[in-house]
């Protein structure tokens, strides 16, 4: 059983990994999405970042399965993205493991959403705002093992390191 799915892993990875890659990004704003939907919860500013990123994620590897030339720069731009999405998770972890009295110091950065921190600030210190995070950012309100911040994380270290090593192997 075990020999089956890893042979399964195995040609998943060597002939489809690009779509599979879409798919699951695809997948992880779906469930997210839908958690948020069903749970009422609201998504800070952050969190809408690592959706955006894995939406980026998906579609820069749809891109990449129809159009096998340009497979350096969809590697690039995957693994720079993953690195993003790191730096983003770990910031809201952090955000999310701060004492309630570092909580209280923290700037209302994050408090307007993320759409109209762009459209006010423009791109660049819109998305340097959010990254300031707040006290909203700091609430956790759903965990199942991980909260939504750290299966993040987990994920875009799947992503890095699963990109890197197809890089690698392409670029031989």
């Amino acid at each position: 059983m075990i020999t089956k799915l890893l042979k399964l892993i195995k040609i998943v990875y060597q002939n489809y990994f690009e779509i599979a890659s879409c798919l699951c990004a695809t997948l992880i704003i779906l469930i997210a999405l839908l958690l948020d939907n069903l749970l009422n919860l609201n998504a800070c500013p952050l969190c809408i970042l690592i959706r955006y990123i894995f939406g980026l994620i998906a579609l820069i590897s749809l891109v990449g399965f129809f159009v096998k030339k340009l497979n350096y720069v969809v590697r690039f731009l995957i693994l720079s993205l993953s690195i993003y999405g790191i730096v983003i998770s770990s910031k809201l972890i952090y955000l999310q493991n701060l004492s309630s009295e570092e909580i209280a110091l923290l700037t209302p950065g994050c408090d307007m959403p993320l759409a109209t921190q762009i459209e006010y600030f423009g791109l660049f210190e819109g998305l340097a705002n959010v990254y300031k995070g707040g006290p909203s950012c700091a609430l956790e309100v759903w965990r199942f093992i991980f909260n939504f911040a750290e299966w993040g994380l987990i994920f875009f270290c799947v992503y890095f390191i699963a990109n890197l090593f197809k890089a690698m192997t392409h670029f031989k």
